[in-house]
């Protein structure tokens, strides 16, 4: 070997190290990489802007763009609060078959975030005998289809690169389907290892908001526990007022009447979960003003408002803004939220209109804290026009009839023009530090190649690999794909290691695909540890889980998992 050809091999050794025994982040190393290989003089600008223009990149950012959108749909959100009933076989089958299904189409981090609230609010099982379960389901779903999980598009970009014409939409669909459904029975039987654990968050201030049952809500007639209230991510349903008369606590039996006043203590970030429930409307929005953008202020000590309830004080008049939400320190806060009496020191959460930043009378009641954030409902004809679009892309798609990222591309553009998205939104959910991955290990994968590391590589084996059954060197790909990926993370492991497996196949003369596919389904199979696969880590904080939890189940599915996959990909190829 000559000396490019060791700088290049000491860099993409460093960037396995970094990846394996630092806390940086890919993102960050593989950028190092890159600059690395441009200083050595082993990799030109004009590659760098190369690996940027690929096709399985672009098809990726875009579905994730796209899928930023679909996450404002009700659809998800209103399933997960029907999820989890008394009988807890009913419910894990539930749970599964959702994620396993929505998230051979959507992104499965997405999934897993959104349900993770009503699984840890409901008051039937330990959020921590169900959430480990619902980040496999999401793992094992994201490897039935092409578009599944970023790990698949990262191979079929590497594909690409190399002249192929990629993956098709169903080319994962025979392993995934049979390796997902094995492990998800396996998956049941194995419930009884995961630990009880009890779970009280409380990381977020509680605020008291006020909702409204609206005449024709789908709440009339039901009862809360029908009703799935208990169910609500971070909010609590603590009172109802009716007919002037409080109703506190409110038991699960409790038929939901029109005009009731639901009173909810929580977490204000969670409004949205509300505002999917159909014909259920906050305080604000009677008044017109709720948004998108929320202003917290507390009342001074000095205020004209101490003492007046929002109802006499004509608050949306004096104020141009509505009460969304109080809290009290130190006080349970009860009954209907205009005929509450402010007090000094009130937090006070605020929907404004135009003229609230230009009254003259804030400054005297009010120190202004901040802007918060929530996610505004979608009307009935954008979720249809967001999901029927989806919808008809992937199956143009899979049909061959388009190309995924041409149907992307306009599904993009009609999102924006009917409002669903904005291009600024889309510029803030553009994935940065995933391009940043992939078009780094694309540029490490280009050098390996153009200085000959792949070539040398290749000569060295030959004598050993060129009589080496294919079935075996497909085991041993597999394999050190799966331990990088419990290492490092699925991306970072796929990128590694493909160009390896396509070096390993010009050796033996084996045939592409289903080393590509081994690599695909091997980055993808995070079962054993917390930290390599994004679900696992959301599902490992929120349920306060232990490394050892992971192994007990884990293991045992990775070993199922794999099993299934080399076999399948044995019999169908070899």
């Amino acid at each position: 070997m000559d000396v490019t050809q060791f700088i290049v091999l000491a860099i993409f050794a460093s960037t396995i190290l970094a990846l394996i025994f630092t806390n940086q982040r890919p993102a960050t190393v593989f950028s190092g990489a890159v600059l690395g290989l441009l200083v050595t003089q082993q990799l030109s600008l004009d590659d760098i802007l190369s690996n940027l223009t690929n096709k399985g990149l672009i098809t990726l950012i875009l579905l994730l763009l796209v899928s930023s959108a679909i996450d404002k749909t009700a659809l998800i959100k209103r399933l997960g609060r029907k999820l989890v009933t008394a009988d807890f076989t009913h419910s894990y089958w539930r749970l599964f078959s959702l994620t396993f299904i929505s998230s051979a189409l959507l992104n499965n981090t997405a999934i897993v975030a959104s349900l993770i609230g009503p699984i840890k609010q409901n008051q039937h099982h330990p959020a921590s005998r169900l959430l480990i379960p619902l980040s496999y389901a999401a793992i094992l779903g994201g490897t039935v289809t092409l578009i599944g999980t970023s790990t698949n598009l990262i191979v079929d970009s590497f594909l690409q690169e190399h002249g192929h014409p990629g993956f098709n939409f169903f080319d994962f669909t025979l392993y995934g389907t049979v390796a997902g459904l094995s492990c998800g029975l396996l998956m049941f039987v194995l419930l009884p290892l995961l630990p009880n654990i009890s779970n009280k968050d409380s990381n977020y201030f509680e605020y008291m908001v006020e909702a409204d049952v609206e005449a024709g809500s789908e709440l009339i007639g039901k009862t809360v526990e029908q009703n799935h209230l208990r169910n609500l991510p971070e909010l609590f349903l603590v009172e109802i007022v009716r007919n002037k008369n409080l109703i506190s606590p409110v038991g699960p039996d409790l038929v939901i009447l029109e005009h009731d006043k639901l009173i909810f203590s929580g977490n204000v970030q969670k409004l949205e979960n509300l505002s999917h429930i159909k014909g259920l409307s906050m305080f604000a929005e009677t008044d017109g003003v709720l948004r998108e953008s929320l202003t917290e202020v507390v009342v001074s000590n000095r205020a004209q408002i101490i003492g007046q309830t929002i109802k006499e004080l004509g608050f949306r008049a004096l104020f141009d803004a509505a009460v969304v939400a109080i809290r009290r320190d130190g006080e349970q806060l009860s009954g209907k939220l205009g005929e509450i009496k402010l007090k000094s020191g009130d937090f006070l959460l605020l929907a404004t209109g135009p003229d609230f930043a230009t009254r003259q009378n804030l400054s005297k009641n009010f120190f202004i804290l901040s802007e918060q954030k929530i996610a505004r409902p979608l009307t009935n004809k954008q979720e249809w026009i967001t999901l029927g679009g989806f919808l008809t892309t992937v199956a143009l798609a899979a049909s061959n009839i388009i190309h995924l990222a041409i149907g992307l591309l306009f599904l993009a553009a009609v999102l924006v023009f009917m409002k669903v998205t904005s291009n600024g939104e889309m510029k803030r959910n553009l994935p940065l530090n995933l391009i940043v991955v992939i078009v780094g290990a694309l540029s490490l994968a280009t050098a390996l190649e153009t200085s000959g590391v792949i070539a040398v590589t290749t000569e060295t084996l030959l004598p050993v690999l060129s009589s080496t059954d294919w079935f075996i060197a497909l085991i041993a790909i597999y394999l050190i794909t799966l331990l990088l990926t419990e290492l490092v993370t699925n991306n970072a492991a796929a990128a590694l290691m493909f160009p390896f497996a396509y070096g390993l196949v010009e050796i033996i003369g084996a045939p592409l695909m289903p080393f590509a596919l081994a690599v695909a389904f091997a980055a993808s199979a995070s079962f054993i540890s917390p930290f390599g696969y994004q679900t696992n880590l959301l599902v490992y904080n929120a349920a306060n889980y232990r490394f050892s939890h992971f192994i007990k189940i884990g293991l045992p599915i990775s070993l199922v998992y794999s099993a299934i996959v080399l076999c399948l990909l044995n019999i169908t190829y070899f």
